[in-house]
């Protein structure tokens, strides 16, 4: 992958600042180790990172078009890039470059916009258009490649692959947003197109924006595709169809001037996508984590990748909750609450050890129904359709109030939660499976003041609007949508990119191919969800290549064990919580983030998730100081 970053002023005659671009290409060298380039010319600047993966010698960037009035910047892979080719050189475009960078420009020349419907890829890219004196902005269709802008004081449009990127630019507002902060506490993530400085936005997937000088303000993005909202009916041999698809995302996703390789956990997603590569070629080498004191299916990763022949390398690594945090925090550019961040950084370094890109798992349970929470979905929903609607808001959210809420009890004891859901609407219901922090424990820990800038800002929203674009009679379906707008590009995605990509390797998840997600989310969910488990249709096809325990075993994670290492820790959790970086800016209540941890501490209840992600906004928090003191001082 690759870094883009650019600067578009207001005026088409004001050069851009050309120090301010290598400022801000320096910031994401990580993505980019393999090189770096600039275009400069009155109206708009470029400038690009370069991790070579195809055609090393003639992919350099940013690259123009032969009369020099298109040039773009681009971040990702064309995957359909060769038969795109083929297609526009029938129609008389002539190509200097085996690049897929190339593939953009004569297809930006064919179809404008048009364009963003022929590519089958993972990308971000920057275009500008001479001629037409037009910047189109563009992110592929599910978020696996990110592109952030901001407006500048001076009406600068500055945008880049990484918040790292802008934050080198002096004039940028460092003023955080409350309501990103709120999310952030909700989710573990900052959703789309949202960022914890209020002067940063995400172009959102499947999303582009095009741009002229002398704009007043920045457009709004506009939307080029949208996953499935309704189900198709059933193939007749779904298994088959599914395995001749992915047989096929597979092998796009093999092209490379560069060593390739996978990563393996054991489960039936990346064992899947292992066993068909090996199929298609020689086995690919493959790369393992191991964390210590939680589940380790590393043994199991290994007997598969002997048993597929290809080279395996593992490692293990112990999860420090205190020093992950700050790690993080780091990495991401924004308080970013999946504990899983650390394993995926630490499996990134070490295939990076001996290949360029690897191919992930990704994308498997939120395109077939993976997740416990989608079955749970599927059933309180059945419920509530049988129940009268004032029966379920009056009765039974008056019992799951009452009720106790007992982290600490047998399963069937924690009734709190299946009584909340159920007196709940759908969206709403879907919601509390997915947030991390209720809304009462959350106001407990966020400061008056801040409590009164949210003004009703409600992180559940967005989950009512999801749901109302698919169809109501499809909870299965709802859910997955919900997924793919939210959990997927924030956490997943997100996660995938900027822990990989701090390790210069890329990452292709198969999964993922568009054409696959839009017929595998249509299937009735039927073909998803079976005796208890999800990804039926997805077992099945893979059947004739794993093993039967790699198809039954239960789904484990990649998420670090938090809550007895925080318990244990309790003191310096205390010193942490209370500490200037995270009081000083008056965001946060000390009263509520000490009972949060006194609640933990004393094993009455088991906040872990809560303070894990607290824990991640402390070192957030701490490296906005950092840099501040480091910027006086300077």
């Amino acid at each position: 992958m690759c870094g883009v970053v650019g600067l578009f002023p207001p005026d088409r005659g004001s050069l851009p600042d050309m120090a301010g671009l290598r400022r801000m290409a320096d910031a994401l060298r990580h993505r980019g180790p393999d090189g770096q380039g600039y275009h400069l010319e009155p109206g708009i600047g470029l400038g690009h990172r370069r991790l070579a993966i195809l055609d090393l010698q003639g992919g350099q960037q940013p690259m123009s078009s032969p009369d020099g009035q298109t040039v773009v910047s681009f971040n990702g892979e064309i995957f359909n890039h060769a038969q795109l080719r083929r297609e526009l050189e029938a129609r008389g475009h002539a190509f200097r470059t085996r690049s897929d960078t190339e593939v953009i420009l004569h297809a930006w020349r064919q179809w404008g916009v048009g364009c963003l419907d022929h590519f089958n890829g993972q990308f971000a890219f920057a275009l500008w258009d001479a001629a037409l004196g037009r910047l189109m902005l563009a992110r592929d269709r599910l978020g696996e490649k990110p592109m952030h802008y901001a407006r500048l004081p001076d009406g600068t449009l500055a945008f880049a692959s990484e918040i790292a990127g802008l934050l080198v630019l002096p004039s940028l507002s460092r003023a955080l947003d409350p309501a990103a902060l709120a999310d952030f506490l909700a989710l573990g993530y900052v959703p789309d197109p949202g960022c914890i400085y209020s002067a940063i936005r995400k172009l959102e997937p499947a999303h582009f924006l095009l741009l002229e000088h002398g704009m007043s303000r920045v457009p709004a993005a506009q939307r080029y595709w949208q996953a499935p909202t309704h189900v198709a009916a059933a193939p007749a041999d779904a298994p088959g169809e599914l395995a001749a698809r992915l047989s096929e995302a597979v092998r796009l996703r093999l092209m490379s001037d560069v060593p390739l390789g996978c990563f393996l956990s054991g489960g039936v997603d990346s064992s899947g996508i292992a066993a068909l590569a090996a199929r298609l070629g020689p086995a690919l080498e493959s790369f393992s984590i191991g964390l210590e004191g939680s589940a380790d299916e590393r043994p199991a990763a290994a007997a598969l990748a002997a048993s597929l022949g290809g080279r395996h390398h593992e490692a293990a690594m112990t999860p420090d909750p205190f020093r992950d945090a700050r790690e993080v925090a780091a990495i991401f550019g924004e308080p970013f609450g999946d504990s899983s961040a650390t394993p995926t950084l630490a499996v990134s370094r070490l295939a990076r050890r001996h290949v360029t890109v690897a191919l992930s798992g990704d994308g498997g349970d939120e395109v077939f129904g993976g997740y416990r929470r989608h079955r749970w979905h599927q059933m309180t929903e059945a419920v509530r359709r049988h129940i009268p609607a004032g029966l379920r808001h009056g009765v039974l959210g008056a019992l799951a109030r009452a009720y106790p809420k007992m982290d600490r009890a047998p399963q069937w004891l924690r009734a709190k939660h299946t009584l909340t859901e159920l007196s709940l609407d759908s969206a709403l219901g879907y919601y509390t499976m997915v947030c991390r922090m209720d809304s009462a424990r959350r106001h407990a820990v966020l400061s008056p003041a801040l409590r009164a800038q949210l003004d009703g800002h409600d992180p559940a929203a967005r989950f009512t609007q999801w749901m109302a674009e698919s169809d109501p009679d499809e909870p299965l379906l709802q859910a997955q949508y919900a997924d793919i707008h939210s959990y997927l590009p924030g956490d997943i995605l997100t996660k995938v990119d900027r822990a990989s990509m701090a390790a210069s390797l890329e990452v292709r998840p198969p999964l993922l191919d568009h054409t696959l997600v839009e017929w595998g989310m249509a299937l009735p969910a039927g073909l998803k969800l079976q005796a208890r488990m999800g990804k039926h249709v997805l077992r099945e096809a893979l059947r004739p290549l794993l093993p039967q325990g790699t198809l039954t075993r239960a789904k484990q994670g990649f998420a670090t064990p938090l809550g007895a290492t925080l318990r244990a820790r309790a003191p310096e959790l205390r010193a942490r919580l209370r500490g200037a970086a995270m009081l000083d800016h008056g965001l946060l209540d000390e009263a509520g983030l000490m009972r949060l941890v006194d609640e933990h501490a004393t094993g009455r209840f088991d906040h872990g998730t809560a303070l894990w992600q607290l824990l991640v906004l402390e070192g957030f928090l701490t490296q906005q100081e950092n840099h501040s003191s480091r910027a006086q001082a300077a």
